[in-house]
C-alpha cells in the first residue's frame, strides 16, 4: 500500500526451535535481560520506536491523545481487515471456501475490535472534544483511504469518493484500480453461477466500477442455497459468514453515529458533511442485499 515511503524491515537474527531451546537452557527459563545495545529485537521487529512517535497532537490538551491514537488504531485495523478480505477473495475465486472461512473468522474478530473503539471515543465529553476540535481543520475520517478500500472491496462503490485522494501519489491509483475491479461479493456471485445456480448475465458481466445493485436471480440463487441449511452446505456457510461481516459493519456505522451525536449533537462534521444527518444515511446502506432480502422468504 503506497501513500508514503515504506521503510524496509530492520535486520534481526532469525531464530529456530533449536536456538530457542538453547536460550532457555542458558536463562533457566527466565526472560533475556542482557541484550545488545542500541535497540531490542522487539523494537526492531515491530518498529515500535517509530510507531510510538507518530502521535503528533496539535492542541496541547490531555484528551486529544485518546482521539488521535484511536484514529490510528482504526486505520491499522482497517489495513488488517483488508488484508484478510483480499485473502478470502482469492480463495473464493479458486473455489476454496475453507480458506475463505478462515479469513472471515479473523475479519469478524477485527470488526469486533473496531466496534469497541467507539467505547473509548465515547468517553470524550463535549467539552473535552470541543477543546481540540478546531485543530482538526477539515480533517475527517471520511477521508480515510483505507476505509474506502474496504467499502470498494465489499461492493459499495461511488466514483466521486475517489476525488479527495486525487492529489495523493499512489493512493489514488490504487483506489481507482479497486474501483474497477470485481468486489468480493461479485466473486461470490460468480461462484454461485459456477456451482450451477442460474444468475442473470448482467450480474456476472457488468461495470465493476458501479455500486452493486440487488438482482432477483441472485436472491433466487441464495434462496436455493438456504434450502439446505446444514454444515455440509459450504455455500450456506458462505452466506452466513458474509452476513456476520455485513452485520458487524452495520454495528460499526451505528456506533459511529451514536458516538458522534453523544459528543457533538447535531453540529456539522469537520469534513464538510452535515454530521449525524450524513451518518444516518450511511447507516441505512447494507452490503450483500440479497442475503438480507432472502430472509423474508425463508
Amino acid at each position: 500500500m503506497t501513500g508514503s515511503p515504506n521503510p524496509a524491515p530492520r535486520l534481526i537474527e532469525r531464530s529456530s526451535d533449536e536456538a530457542r531451546s538453547a536460550t532457555v537452557a542458558r536463562t533457566g527459563g527466565t526472560p533475556l535481560l542482557e541484550l545488545p545495545g542500541g535497540s531490542t529485537p522487539y523494537i526492531d521487529y515491530e518498529s515500535i520506536d517509530v510507531l510510538l512517535n507518530l502521535q503528533q497532537t496539535r492542541s496541547g490538551t490531555h484528551d486529544e491523545m485518546a482521539f488521535y491514537i484511536m484514529g490510528q488504531v482504526k486505520e491499522l485495523l482497517f489495513k488488517l481487515m483488508r488484508h484478510e478480505l483480499l485473502a478470502a477473495q482469492r480463495h473464493i475465486r479458486a473455489d476454496h471456501l475453507p480458506g475463505a472461512f478462515e479469513a472471515f473468522r479473523r475479519v469478524v474478530r477485527i470488526q469486533e475490535l473496531l466496534v469497541s473503539t467507539w467505547d473509548v471515543l465515547g468517553t470524550l465529553t463535549p467539552a473535552q472534544f470541543n477543546a481540540f476540535r478546531d485543530h482538526l481543520g477539515t480533517a475527517s475520517g471520511f477521508q480515510s483511504y483505507m476505509y474506502r478500500h474496504l467499502e470498494f472491496l465489499l461492493g459499495n462503490k461511488v466514483r466521486a469518493l475517489l476525488n479527495p485522494h486525487r492529489g495523493v501519489a499512489g493512493v489514488y491509483q490504487e483506489l481507482e484500480e479497486a474501483l474497477h475491479a470485481p468486489s468480493l461479493y461479485d466473486d461470490v456471485i460468480g461462484l454461485l453461477a459456477a456451482r450451477g445456480h442460474k444468475v442473470d448475465a448482467e450480474a456476472l458481466d457488468r461495470d465493476w466500477s458501479q455500486a452493486y445493485a440487488a438482482n432477483d436471480s441472485v436472491e433466487q440463487a441464495w434462496f436455493e442455497v438456504y434450502g439446505d441449511p446444514t454444515p455440509g452446505n459450504d455455500l450456506y456457510q458462505l452466506g452466513e459468514a458474509l452476513m456476520d461481516i455485513a452485520d458487524r459493519f452495520q454495528q460499526w456505522r451505528y456506533r459511529h453515529l451514536i458516538t458522534v451525536e453523544r459528543i457533538i449533537g447535531y453540529k456539522p462534521g469537520t469534513g464538510g458533511t452535515s454530521g449525524s444527518g450524513w451518518l444516518r444515511k450511511i447507516v441505512e446502506h447494507q452490503f450483500f442485499p440479497e442475503l438480507w432480502a432472502v430472509r423474508t422468504r425463508l
